[in-house]
């Protein structure tokens, strides 16, 4: 396996660019890293599992690394059907960290386009620097993929960034659900944004704005997503019973919950695991998130369950604010009822992240525990 450290140079990603290439054409797996920690825990120096061309390095929502396995066929599917849902293959704006599938991605597709992508480099995202790298993108058809804090960013700045989004035939918004009130605000603002569902197991979003991928079953029967297809992993480095528990008959079993409405568009409701007990009454986080985040003056909403001597847990939530609010408690108990409304709303200036855009509930969880004063 080829580890590659990507250290925010473009000479890291024209490399990482032409070890991918190499690996859609039966080279060696390739490994994009930038935390050591993560490199050691996927053993570079032991084979790659056969069939792998790309291992996804990630430490999850528990902390445990995991590395997810990809096949050149994966990679390849994935692209070749968001190109088909798109509109046809394009020039690709690299916005993204390139560890994650999402970032990753975007070089896949530039690779089978035969394009070259123009890329963003260092730490953070910023507007102008943007609005610069879009200036340098060509072609009849630009896309680019963002996570909703950087589209957020651009919206909230107004300038030169926003003004280079409005030319993108589209922006593939995924790694953290995208809100109604994040897409009207695109719309108003004349951002063709395009939600996306997915995960590194399923090479990157794998359901766009409702809808699945051509060659991509959902299945909504159970308790959780489930999903198949070509573009799904083939299991996990190292890791033979995380793979069995996850892959099983050509279908990979998400953490999350979802529906199916009449016009077959599917929602995703949020974690299987979200659900707080309160007094005996099962909440969902994801519902009382909705619900604030609806509300005027929120910009985004974490919903978390903490011990509580009475309740045994008791529903708290960390708010970021955007401009005045109502009671946003009374807004909660109007549409969700008693149980769903939160003991305690607290603001902040944001969300604590993980990765790319998502938010590190633990972290949150941590500081909204009773006695963390805050």
């Amino acid at each position: 396996m080829l580890p590659i450290h990507l250290d925010g140079s473009r000479e890291a990603l024209r490399t990482l660019r032409g070890a991918v290439a190499d690996a859609l054409a039966d080279g060696p797996a390739v490994l994009p890293f930038t935390d050591p920690a993560l490199r050691g825990a996927m053993a570079p120096d032991e084979p790659a599992e056969p069939g792998t061309a790309v291992v996804i390095a990630t430490s999850g929502s528990t902390g445990a690394p995991k590395g997810v396995l990809l096949s050149a066929g994966a990679l390849t599917a994935s692209a070749e059907a968001t190109h088909a849902r798109l509109g046809g293959p394009g020039h690709w704006l690299l916005a993204t960290p390139a560890h994650y599938i999402g970032g990753l991605q975007v070089l896949v597709r530039s690779l089978l386009a035969g394009t070259e992508p123009a890329v963003m480099t260092g730490g953070g995202f910023r507007p102008d620097d943007f609005a610069a790298v879009a200036a340098t993108v060509q072609g009849s058809r630009r896309y680019t993929a963002l996570v909703p804090t950087q589209l957020v960013r651009l919206l909230d700045d107004g300038g030169p960034g926003l003004a280079a989004a409005k030319t993108f035939d589209a922006i593939v918004v995924g790694a953290a659900a995208t809100s109604a009130a994040l897409r009207e605000r695109a719309a108003d603002a004349g951002v063709r944004i395009v939600p996306a569902y997915g995960m590194s197991e399923t090479a990157s979003g794998c359901v766009y704005d409702g809808f699945p991928l051509d060659g991509v079953r959902v299945d909504l029967s159970g308790d959780r997503i489930r999903i198949a297809g070509d573009v799904l992993a083939h299991g996990y480095r190292l890791r033979p019973d995380l793979t069995a528990e996850s892959f099983s008959d050509g279908w990979f079993t998400t953490s999350d919950r979802g529906v199916r409405h009449a016009d077959g568009r599917i929602e995703v409701l949020g974690r299987a695991d979200d659900m707080i007990n309160t007094g005996g009454v099962k909440v969902s986080a994801n519902a009382v998130e909705r619900c604030l985040c609806a509300q005027p003056g929120v910009r985004d909403a974490c919903v978390v369950g903490v011990p509580d001597p009475e309740w045994g847990e008791a529903v708290v939530a960390l708010v970021v604010p955007d401009g005045a609010h109502g009671d946003l408690r009374a807004a909660v108990r109007a549409e969700l009822g008693a149980a769903a409304t939160p003991k305690r709303v607290e603001f902040g200036t944001e969300l604590p992240l993980r990765g790319p855009g998502k938010i590190d509930r633990a972290a949150v969880k941590a500081r909204l525990q009773p006695g963390s004063g805050g």
